[in-house]
C-alpha cells in the first residue's frame, strides 16, 4: 500500500493540447454517408472512417487567436481554429484536411519565387477546378499568411515549422464549400533549411461528422 509513495517519477512526455475529445494517441470516426455522397464532387477521395491522432500541431496566430491540427494515419488532419481561449465554446471553424501533393523546394531563388509570387495568387487552380483567395489583405497584394507551427509526436519528438500559408475556396453546391490551403514548410533540420510547397484541400465539418472513439 506504500509503494505509491515511493515509486520513481517517470520521466513526463511532452503535453499536447487537447479539444472536443481530439487529443495525441486518441482515435475518431467520420460519418462515412457524408464522406461518400460527397467525394464525387470533391478532389481528395477514400477517405477512411476511423482515424488514429499520430500527431498534434499549434500555431498562435495572434494574442486571441489559436489553430490547432491533429494529424491521422490516413494522410490528412482535422484543424481547429479558436478564439479567446481554448474550450469548445472557443471554436470558430473545424475542417478535414487531406495532403495533396508535395513538392521539395532546392535554391534560395525558387523559395524566393514561391513566397513572393505563387503562393498567394488571386486564384489557384487544379484539376481543372478554380479557387479563389480567401485572405485578402488591404491594398494591391496579400502576402502569405506567416505562422510557425509546433508539433508534438507520440513519440514525444516536438519540432518548430515555419510556414507561409494562402487559404482558397471554391463553392461545390449550395451546400458545400472546398478549401485549398496553399503552404510554403520551412524547417530547420541540422543547421540547413529543408524547404517544400504543400498543397491539401478539405471541406468544413460539422459537430455531427465525427464522433470521438477513443
Amino acid at each position: 500500500m506504500f509503494s505509491k509513495f515511493f515509486k520513481k517519477d517517470e520521466p513526463k512526455s511532452p503535453s499536447a493540447p487537447e479539444i472536443m475529445g481530439l487529443r495525441l494517441g486518441g482515435a475518431f470516426e467520420l460519418d462515412q454517408l457524408r464522406l461518400r455522397l460527397i467525394e464525387p464532387s470533391v478532389i481528395f477521395e477514400g477517405a477512411a472512417k476511423t482515424q488514429l491522432i499520430q500527431a498534434v500541431g499549434q500555431v498562435q496566430l495572434d494574442a486571441s487567436s489559436t489553430l490547432l491540427r491533429f494529424y491521422t494515419d490516413d494522410d490528412g488532419f482535422i484543424q481547429v481554429v479558436l478564439n479567446g481561449g481554448m474550450t469548445e465554446n472557443h471554436i470558430e471553424d473545424v475542417k478535414l484536411w487531406y495532403y495533396y501533393e508535395t513538392r521539395a523546394v532546392g535554391s534560395q531563388a525558387d523559395w524566393d519565387m514561391l513566397i513572393n509570387s505563387q503562393i498567394s495568387q488571386p486564384e489557384y487552380s487544379i484539376e481543372g477546378h478554380r479557387f479563389q483567395r480567401v485572405w485578402e489583405s488591404v491594398g494591391e497584394s496579400s502576402p502569405p499568411v506567416a505562422m510557425t507551427e509546433k508539433t508534438t509526436t507520440e513519440a514525444g519528438e516536438v519540432t518548430e515549422t515555419d510556414q507561409f500559408a494562402m487559404l482558397y475556396e471554391r463553392s461545390v453546391n449550395e451546400d458545400l464549400d472546398e478549401f485549398l490551403l496553399v503552404c510554403g514548410e520551412e524547417k530547420i533540420i541540422d543547421n540547413r533549411a529543408d524547404r517544400c510547397l504543400v498543397l491539401s484541400t478539405g471541406i468544413n465539418l460539422r459537430p455531427a461528422d465525427i464522433v470521438i472513439i477513443g
